[in-house]
């Protein structure tokens, strides 16, 4: 099981991930959370932020999941997640693909901005940024989305419908 988190920076992404992480461990101790930014530190922060640093982590993302995954260790991955063909990847190499969009206004994301990413991005003072001058596709095909601007509840609320969606996929 892949359960792949996807929204902008300030959806909520850690917090529901981290929750939903240690919610399936007890079930599946043989369970890692992996998170985009975390990820970019272990590959020796050597990455821009740019299209094609970003591509490189979408890479190597999705080949440390399905390593994982041929393992049969289960993954819990918060990610930006903005190209649309490693997702369809994902789909085609990944047993148990679970993608879930937390979905969330952009004007919610500008307002938590919890790393000023946003702040500086609209003063001029910071490129690179998803959703000002890079592009956020959303998912072509999400397995579920949540409102992660607080109208489906809270984190645990939404780690909830993460976990009833997932029983009833696994049936």
């Amino acid at each position: 099981m892949i359960v792949w988190l996807i929204g902008l920076s300030g959806a909520g992404k850690t917090t529901v991930g981290l929750r939903l992480a240690a919610r399936l461990r007890a079930d599946h101790p043989n369970l890692v959370y992996l998170d985009g930014d975390l990820l970019r530190e272990v590959w020796g922060g050597t990455l821009s932020h740019d299209v094609a640093g970003r591509r490189v982590n979408a890479e190597r993302l999705s080949r440390l999941c399905r390593m994982l995954d041929q393992q049969d260790i289960h993954v819990v991955a918060a990610v930006l997640s903005i190209f649309p063909e490693w997702q369809r990847w994902n789909r085609e190499h990944l047993d148990g693909y679970f993608e879930v969009l937390l979905d969330v206004p952009m004007e919610v994301v500008v307002e938590r901005d919890t790393k000023g990413l946003y702040r500086a991005a609209l003063a001029g003072a910071a490129s690179d940024v998803v959703g000002v001058d890079i592009p956020f596709p959303r998912p072509a095909e999400p397995d579920l989305v949540l409102d992660s601007s607080g109208r489906d509840g809270t984190p645990e609320d939404l780690v909830e419908r993460i976990l009833d969606a997932l029983a009833v996929r696994v049936g």
